[in-house]
């Protein structure tokens, strides 16, 4: 970029009218000549330390300022060459060239707002020819950046290994009694009862975002995950979940509203469709504390032979996250509510309310633990007519907790290695609705940015 864009310093210093390719030696102190001629030779490294010794005690000195500041510049030093800059515009603010060089040098730090800002100040004063060239060539390549900057795309991939003590996520108890048929004892069929097994699980994802004005974003992703069972191949599943939507706002208050669609497999065959409605807003508080609340409405249509379990939903709450510990931490509190409609179900519709606590500390450099737990209450509308008896009319009510714990490793830039373990249980007052289940894996994800 040095190559696209340079301008001899002493054209600058010329077109300005500045006085700073005379005589540079001083009675004592730092050789100036010697080190503009260093300069003229492209030894911009040894000019530098030819001159950085001497810089306390000529703080000040504009010559020796500006031929620092360009030194330390051509040398690989942009923030060491602001340091000088600095002081040359606080003595003599209509240094032309001095300025050109800052704003080099913010554009070296990736600081293009100041570089902009620079740049534009000499334009007005009407530089020489040359000199409004180079700058020009600066300020498109400033607007090509900002412009990447305004489109961002991420995504990951990860492998995961793992044993499930409860891949069906199904009771343990093999012979349920009907009270609505006297107590007669069933047994259940093996598909419907606890099975463990180990498993191997691929995920993809990403997504892209695009900043049309400050206030206004635009953004679309997709994740793929996919679960493979070492034996219990009929319980093997795959997702595919998308979503797109628009970002209003700019600074502490941001709301994303989004549309969302996913499709999951079991066992190679459709088993259920999902789309729907997405809202959130975020506040920052202050650069620790950030609330956020949020909303969401989705439909969910299972497979015709088991459509009568089709159901929509609507979920709401408010987020609390707090950073920690000098930024290596962070605590998050979630509140959530909402409803199910579903007229088929042999329970109906339910309504809902839940918390879920999390945290993550970093324990060294690379190494981060995190935490969580939740607890979720489900009480369901209709009396389910199998588990009732003549007498009693029992309608479903569940408790569902959760709880996890592990380890992010960051063994490269980009790679992370996660082992973790999680555990839930479901209670309920239908039998047939109860179960547990632990879930130990290891995975490796690379992130792409």
């Amino acid at each position: 970029m040095t190559n696209l864009f340079s301008v001899k310093r002493t054209l600058l210093a010329l077109g300005f009218c500045l006085c700073v390719t005379g005589n540079f030696a001083l009675a004592a102190g730092p050789d100036l000549e010697k080190a503009d001629a260093l300069m003229k030779q492209g030894k911009a490294a040894e000019a530098y330390s030819l001159l950085e010794p001497f810089e306390f005690e000529q703080s000040g000195n504009i010559k020796f300022d500006y031929l620092l500041g360009i030194a330390a510049l051509d040398s690989g030093k942009p923030d060491k060459a602001t340091l000088a800059f600095e002081r040359v515009l606080a003595v003599d603010p209509n240094f032309a060239g001095a300025r050109v060089d800052m704003g080099r040098a913010y554009f070296q730090l990736g600081d293009f707002t100041r570089a902009k800002a620079e740049f534009e100040t000499v334009l007005a004063q009407n530089p020489p020819p040359a000199a409004k060239a180079t700058i020009d060539n600066y300020l498109a390549a400033i607007e090509k950046q900002e412009s990447a900057r305004k489109t961002k795309a991420t995504g990951y991939a990860e492998a995961t290994a793992g044993y499930d003590t409860n891949v069906n996520f199904a009771t343990s108890q093999n012979q349920i009694a009907v009270p609505a048929l006297g107590n007669l004892v069933f047994t259940l069929n093996p598909a419907s009862v606890r099975t463990s097994d180990g498993y191997f699980g691929l995920a993809l994802g990403g997504e892209i975002s695009h900043q049309i004005n400050p206030g206004l974003g635009v953004y679309a992703g997709a994740d793929m995950r996919m679960r493979s069972n070492n034996t219990q191949d009929q319980f093997d599943s795959t997702s595919l979940d998308a979503r797109a939507g628009v970002a209003l706002g700019a600074g502490a208050d941001v709301v994303r509203l989004g549309v969302f669609g996913g499709k999951y497999e079991l066992d190679g065959r459709t088993n259920r469709d999902t789309d729907g409605l997405s809202a959130e807003w975020r506040h920052t508080i202050n650069p620790a504390n950030q609330l956020s609340a949020f909303g969401q409405h989705a439909r969910y249509r299972f497979e015709p032979t088991i459509s009568v379990n089709d159901f929509d939903q609507s979920t709401y709450g408010v987020n609390w996250l707090r950073i920690v510990n000098d930024g290596k931490g962070l605590v998050s509190a979630t509140v959530l509510g909402g409803d199910e409609r579903a007229p088929l179900r042999a329970d109906g519709g339910k309504r809902f309310n839940g918390l879920r606590l999390g945290g993550q500390m970093q324990l060294n450099e690379n190494t981060d633990l995190f935490a969580g737990l939740g607890a979720q209450f489900s009480k369901f509308q209709l009396a389910n007519a199998a588990f009732s008896s003549p007498t009693e009319a029992l309608t479903r009510d569940d408790k569902l907790y959760d709880v996890n714990l592990g380890l992010n490793w960051r063994f490269d830039k980009a790679w992370t290695l996660r082992p973790q373990i999680s555990y839930l249980r479901n209670s309920s007052n239908i039998v047939i609705y109860q179960h547990d289940r632990t879930d130990v894996s290891i995975t490796i994800r690379r992130d792409f940015k």
